[in-house]
């Protein structure tokens, strides 16, 4: 996943675990797009100051992934109803019934389940 896509994932989901000056250096310079100098002259902290900031942010909210999941069981569930939602425009598209419909059935119980489990 690339970088600030995975960032702003953590921040969404452990970014209110940060301390309120944590949070706004990094919400500046993840989702703002503000550069680290930007951001120091902002805060009345050097550019490395950012930088150590934000790289120890970012080793904070993944610490927490790795401890609770909720972002990998946020993006497994996600491609699960994706996946539910082209079986079902399938089936609104008027495909032939018979075997087919039952498979699709089967494979949209089968996602439904996996996603009940990961709850």
């Amino acid at each position: 996943m690339e970088e600030k896509l995975e960032q702003a994932y953590l921040y969404d989901f452990y970014g209110e675990l940060l301390n309120d000056h944590q949070r706004k250096i990094y919400a500046d310079f993840v989702f703002n797009d503000l550069s680290l100098s930007e951001i120091a002259e902002e805060e009345g902290i050097s550019r490395q100051g950012v930088h150590d900031m934000v790289k120890r942010c970012t080793r904070t909210l993944a610490g927490y992934e790795e401890k609770l999941h909720l972002v990998r069981k946020f993006l497994s569930i996600r491609q699960k109803v994706e996946q539910i939602q082209v079986l079902a425009e399938g089936f609104q598209a008027g495909r032939d019934g018979g075997a087919q419909d039952g498979e699709g059935i089967g494979e949209i119980k089968r996602l439904s389940g996996q996603i009940l489990e990961e709850l």
